[in-house]
């Protein structure tokens, strides 16, 4: 009888030997001696192409990304759309300078932001490379407008490791260790963590009492009269994919009202498509003042924008301004990006996300190690805990989780102290879905080594 050689489906992960394999071992290598150690790479990926939610290493295995390189390619890899429209534009212009030239590309993005940003106000748009430069002019727009120079941001908050936003930023203290000072006049308050609230309280009652403690901050070490800008991830993203309830923001723009400081939302990781809402704040019926975005924006380059209500972006020429900011090739990319949002991704960025949530649903009661299951479209966070009880978090298992998925396949990263995060490309199938569900509950399923 004819050996029947088993089929291999391109949209699912295989591996052809052990991880990792010859040349990604001498490219990891050769990078170990020129690239900057300050670089964090959980697994020994060498990626080499990508296609859709499917990514292949240069050894010829193929891995399912549930990362989406770092919820950036929110239209999966080399979508034809997005490559096309790279392809013609860089075969049109590449570059001019938005600072000191005018390109219809720039106008056409911004006029898109303002279109489809949270809120009725117009808007203006500012462009740099990065959410870090989108926050940098954030933060600049908040101080400029208001004549005001203190600043309110979160613990558990990223927002970037430039110098700006890197004082906003309140992760890890690798972060910040060594590179102060900082910029002054910034506070930190307790983000709403309302499934381990840090009051003690009921989910709404931890609302209230977070932004209590901002009121607090007002009265005391950042004077309200003194205090721009409240900033603020919609969905904390490093921290944890954490969800604050809709009370919270509720509370927090009457505060801001109250005392005419401006709401900064970083959506930088949370918006283009993400949360299945083009951006986050919509969740919660919340319009922010200014927000920041990034990441997904532009299917894989470089490219971020600070959208503020037209009323506040007043600064001068020469004031601001970024030399390939709202590049025409990136510009190109962003526009169709939005369209492929707009047209489908965005709904099906909601239906797959509740299919995940919807089968993770039963795993605190399944799994003693799952304190939690949280998220809103495909912007998902498992929390793993020693204790359910306690809630004694348990990052050594979180980590394992992500080496025993790379090793099965799935990419997969950790976000918080002990999260797994699922933050796939916005086209991803069902299958695909069951194929990371399985592959987790099988990596949930080892015993931890604790040793």
């Amino acid at each position: 009888m004819a050996h029947i050689r088993e089929q291999v489906r391109p949209d699912l992960p295989h591996l052809t030997g052990p991880l990792p394999g010859p040349r990604a071992s001498a490219i990891i290598h050769r990078d170990e001696q020129v690239v900057s150690p300050s670089y964090t790479r959980s697994y020994p990926l060498v990626a080499a192409s990508g296609e859709g939610a499917m990514v292949q290493d240069v050894d010829g295995n193929r891995f399912l990304d549930f990362n989406a390189g770092i919820a950036v390619v929110a239209t999966g890899h080399c979508h034809p759309r997005v490559v096309q429209a790279i392809q013609q534009q860089a075969a049109r212009l590449i570059h001019m300078s938005g600072t000191d030239f005018y390109y219809e590309e720039m106008v056409a993005l911004a006029e898109k932001l303002s279109e489809i940003a949270p809120g009725p106000d117009p808007r203006r748009v500012s462009f740099g490379n990065s959410g870090a430069e989108a926050i940098e002019g954030a933060i600049k727009v908040a101080r400029y407008a208001s004549g005001r120079q203190r600043i309110v941001a979160f613990l558990g908050a990223f927002h970037g490791r430039t110098l700006g936003a890197l004082a906003l930023t309140a992760r890890k203290a690798v972060q910040r260790q060594g590179f102060g000072p900082l910029m002054p006049g910034v506070v930190h308050a307790p983000y709403p963590y309302c499934y381990r609230c840090p009051f003690g309280k009921e989910p709404q009652g931890c609302a209230v009492e977070c932004v209590a403690h901002i009121d607090t901050l007002l009265k005391t070490i950042s004077p309200a009269e003194e205090t721009a800008a409240i900033v603020i991830e919609p969905v904390q993203g490093e921290g944890g994919y954490v969800v604050p309830p809709k009370k919270f923001f509720d509370e927090l723009a009457a505060l801001a009202d109250k005392h005419g400081i401006l709401l900064v939302f970083d959506e930088v990781q949370s918006g283009m498509g993400r949360t299945g809402k083009m951006w986050a704040a919509q969740h919660f019926d919340a319009v922010p003042d200014i927000f920041a975005v990034a990441k997904g924006i532009a299917s894989g380059l470089p490219l971020g924008a600070t959208v503020a209500r037209a009323g506040l972006m007043t600064w001068p020429p020469g004031a601001h301004a970024s030399t390939f900011g709202g590049n025409p090739v990136a510009c190109a990319a962003a526009l169709v990006t939005i369209a492929l949002l707009e047209e489908e991704l965005v709904e099906h960025a909601a239906r797959m996300g509740a299919y995940l949530r919807d089968r993770m649903r039963d795993w605190p009661a399944r799994f003693p190690m799952v304190g939690d299951v949280r998220g809103l479209g495909l912007m998902i966070g498992i929390e793993l805990v020693r204790d359910q009880k306690t809630k004694e978090k348990a990052p050594d298992l979180r980590d394992q989780v992500v080496q025993r998925a790379f090793e099965r396949g799935l990419l997969i990263l950790g976000a918080g102290d002990n999260t797994l995060r699922l933050s796939p490309p916005l086209v991803i199938t069902r299958d695909q879905c069951d194929f990371a569900i399985d592959t987790l509950e099988a990596c949930l399923q080892i015993p931890i080594d604790h040793a």
